[in-house]
């Protein structure tokens, strides 16, 4: 069993001031050895980029060395999933979802992958399948 991990879960795990900090470090060591952690390029580059500019430099290192020092795989965006972004951005005009957004969205249907630990409504928002009936799961609102 894969769960997606989104930028506000790496940027909660990084900042001990972040108000989600704790519960997504519970999250993480109850899933050790138990679950895969997945996520894609573009989640780590949006997570360099927030971690940089909010806690520093250093901190954007040390949590990119980590997960280079767990080999947690890292899911490259595929044509295929940027056209899907596209669709998933024109289906949802009156969502603000962001193009990384999406694109996590098209991954973890391409992957099956039904769970995410986030921390941002939009994984509750998003449908998917036939007739758009299904949503992802909450990994962090669940027991893994």
């Amino acid at each position: 069993m894969s769960i997606f991990v989104d930028t506000g879960a790496w940027y909660a795990l990084a900042d001990r001031a972040d108000r989600h900090h704790d519960e997504a470090s519970r999250f993480c060591l109850s899933c050790a050895g138990r679950v895969t952690l997945v996520t894609s390029h573009l989640i780590v580059a949006e997570t360099w980029t927030l971690i940089s500019s909010h806690i520093g430099r250093p901190a954007a290192l040390t949590v990119s060395q980590t997960l280079r020092d767990i080999r947690l795989p890292i899911h490259a965006i595929q044509d295929q999933d940027v056209e899907a972004a596209w669709r998933i951005v024109e289906a949802f005009p009156d969502h603000d979802f962001g193009f990384t957004g999406c694109t996590s969205f098209a991954l973890m249907e391409r992957f099956r992958i039904e769970e995410a630990l986030r921390f941002d409504r939009h994984f509750l928002v998003y449908r998917y399948g036939h007739l758009r009936r299904r949503a992802f799961r909450v990994a962090n609102e669940t027991k893994p």
